[in-house]
């Protein structure tokens, strides 16, 4: 398929779930698992160099990066020209089961992420990530553990309000509104 129509049909669909379907439906990837969420509405130059496993989310405004273009310097440069040929160089990514890619996060080729690995937003992925890693920054590195996030996320469940509560509610516990429509500290 046309990339054209591949990003105008990420533009209509205003859900991860619903470009995830479609990505997967037309075998955009040259792997796509199952429940996998994918917010960008851009893909890669080379999207068949791309394997995401299952439940694989990925946030708006995540780049993957499958190629270098330091060929087209190399080749017009007299230093560098008369070292030998050179060609654009491509490398795969492949996202293990169980992982969620930040906002803006950039990840770079030859990499692989996971299992059960986290990638913070904006961070440049240029190695390896391992199992259960939490990884944040430029360059990307180990900062917390997977297993440890989610007890503590388990057990402060109850504490605060959920994305689908009343917009008051959720108004009301990060910014203690009064009854009287104030902010109280």
């Amino acid at each position: 398929m046309n990339k054209k129509l591949v990003i105008l049909n990420l533009l209509l669909r205003r859900c991860g779930n619903k470009r995830a379907e479609f990505l997967k439906k037309h075998k955009i990837f040259y792997n796509q698992g199952e429940n996998c969420y994918f917010h960008p509405r851009i893909i890669p130059e080379e999207p068949y160099l791309i394997s995401l496993h299952d439940n694989v989310v990925v946030a708006t405004g995540v780049k993957f990066v499958t190629h270098d273009i330091l060929a087209k310097m190399f080749l017009h440069s007299s230093e560098f020209k008369k070292k030998g040929k050179y060609k654009v160089h491509l490398g795969s990514i492949e996202i293990f089961d169980n992982v969620f890619i930040g906002a803006y996060s950039t990840i770079m080729y030859n990499v692989k992420i996971g299992p059960n690995a986290i990638i913070a937003a904006g961070s440049v992925v240029t190695k390896d990530v391992p199992e259960g890693a939490i990884v944040g920054g430029n360059p990307a590195r180990v900062i917390g553990d997977v297993g440890k996030l989610a007890e503590k996320r388990a057990h402060n469940f109850d504490e605060m309000p959920s994305w689908f509560d009343k917009k008051e509610i959720i108004i009301n516990y990060f910014w203690k509104v009064s009854s009287k429509g104030t902010t109280s500290k």
